[in-house]
């Protein structure tokens, strides 16, 4: 009996306890209903809590403006006309009247070439005119005798036929005669050389004191024309309709060059023409611009960006593009209620883009706020909190250069100084990390990136900083 007691006890506690357990069980689960509800109400859709911090983001109203229809194309600038001057007779260069890089008109005189040879010529030439001038004279006169005989009946006629053959064999020859002093008088003109077109000089290809040739195949200097100057540009072949609907309309499309990275505006111009056929190889055709060219920005050869403006859209619903946000639902933007805050994704067909804007088709109407900056930590239905954008210069004197910092940055990139910036400061600093990736102090990789993924590089990067 004494050993059943301890036994019986020990199953009494196990059963109280078994007991106890499950009343509690059966408490916890009817009040986890209403805490999953209560939770459910503080939270918002995607995960935000509405109670708690906002999202901090910078958001601008969609505007409208008239946006034109641009083409871009690559090209490579081609003078008007490019001539090498040679010389149109054999001998010594005497005389450069001309200096490399020289700007000259046409007709200038460039060089001279040895002209006595010429002379020489011209007065032989001169002198074989004078003596078969006084040969037709005497057999002219010699003609007029022998008819006065004739007529007398005292010689035949066949003496005076082969005077009068004899007159106009002295009359062609006389004619070869002036031939040949216009030919030599024109070898004189060619020992001068003179420009044939207006442009600017290369550098000279002989010196002076050598022995020139017509058939040199380097010539004397080569003049290239640079106003006007044209650009031959390429565009897809399924743009060319429009441009060929406004040439034959009549209109003047205008055109602007930019340099090789697209950002300098070097100068502008109007179309000229279309090529008549498309190239099958690459699917594009040649357009030709032409230029003034007047402060000479365009050079021979040189690669430039062709962008052709071919209509305009007036009243255009714009954004800027840091606005437009690409991902699953296709392209899309962030629209901030103004009243609630929240934020909702808009699907947005997006048209041609000027500058730093963006036009919309379809899915923002002009007024609507969509966020510029910080959508990398939105959802749909996050409530956020608007900041200002400050584009206004620093106070604290010019920026640093990239690697200095003073005593109180270090001291807050110890203390994760990122984190305690507030909102206005944090989109402000990651303006000027956006440029800095723009110029590729990051890596080229890095400016091929989306805003959203340079982000998270960046977090990543200072992740590992820290580390």
């Amino acid at each position: 009996m004494k050993r059943i007691l301890p036994w019986a006890l020990a199953l009494c506690a196990i059963a109280a306890a078994a007991g106890i357990g499950y009343y509690f069980y059966q408490q916890r689960a009817a009040e986890t209903p209403d805490s999953t509800s209560a939770k459910a109400g503080k939270t918002g859709k995607g995960g935000f809590s509405k109670g708690g911090a906002n999202v901090p983001v910078v958001a601008v109203a969609a505007t409208t403006a008239d946006v034109g229809v641009q083409l871009d194309g690559l090209g490579s600038v081609t003078p008007v006309a490019t001539v090498t001057v040679r010389s149109r007779v054999d001998g010594q260069l005497m005389k450069l009247l001309f200096k490399e890089g020289q700007v000259v008109r046409e007709g200038d005189l460039l060089a001279e070439i040895d002209p006595r040879p010429a002379q020489v010529l011209l007065s032989t030439a001169e002198g074989a005119l004078a003596r078969d001038q006084a040969l037709l004279k005497n057999s002219q006169l010699d003609l007029e005798r022998y008819k006065t005989l004739f007529q007398q009946d005292s010689i035949a006629r066949q003496q005076l036929d082969t005077q009068d053959a004899l007159v106009r064999q002295y009359e062609a020859t006389l004619k070869m005669d002036h031939a040949a002093v216009e030919s030599a008088r024109l070898q004189l003109t060619y020992s001068k050389v003179t420009a044939p077109i207006g442009g600017r000089l290369g550098l000279r290809q002989v010196d002076l004191g050598n022995i020139v040739r017509a058939g040199d195949a380097n010539g004397l200097v080569v003049i290239t024309q640079l106003q006007p100057i044209t650009v031959i540009f390429s565009i897809a072949e399924d743009s060319l309709p429009p441009v060929m609907k406004k040439l034959q309309a009549g209109e003047k499309l205008a055109v602007t060059a930019f340099d090789r990275a697209g950002k300098t505006q070097l100068a502008s111009g109007m179309l000229l023409t279309v090529d008549n056929q498309i190239d099958p190889a690459t699917g594009t055709v040649k357009l030709k611009a032409q230029f003034a060219n007047q402060d000479l920005a365009l050079f021979p050869n040189q690669f430039v960006n062709v962008r052709m403006l071919v209509d305009t859209k007036v009243g255009a619903t714009v954004v800027p593009a840091a606005a437009i946000q690409r991902g699953t639902p296709g392209t899309f933007v962030y629209a901030v209620d103004p009243e609630t805050k929240v934020v909702s994704v808009r699907k947005v067909k997006i048209g041609p883009a000027q500058g730093e804007t963006v036009s919309v088709e379809e899915g923002v109407a002009p007024g609507t706020l969509v966020v510029v900056d910080g959508a990398d930590k939105l959802r749909e239905g996050a409530v956020v909190e608007m900041v200002v954008r400050d584009n206004s210069p620093p106070k604290d004197g010019p920026r640093r250069k990239r690697g200095e910092k003073g005593a109180a940055a270090k001291g807050e990139d110890a203390k994760g100084g990122f984190e305690k910036l507030s909102p206005e400061e944090r989109a402000k600093r990651w303006q000027e990390t956006n440029a800095r990736i723009d110029k590729g102090e990051f890596g080229e990789d890095m400016k091929k990136l989306s805003e959203d993924e340079r982000k998270q590089k960046m977090r990543e990067l200072r992740g590992k900083n820290k580390q």
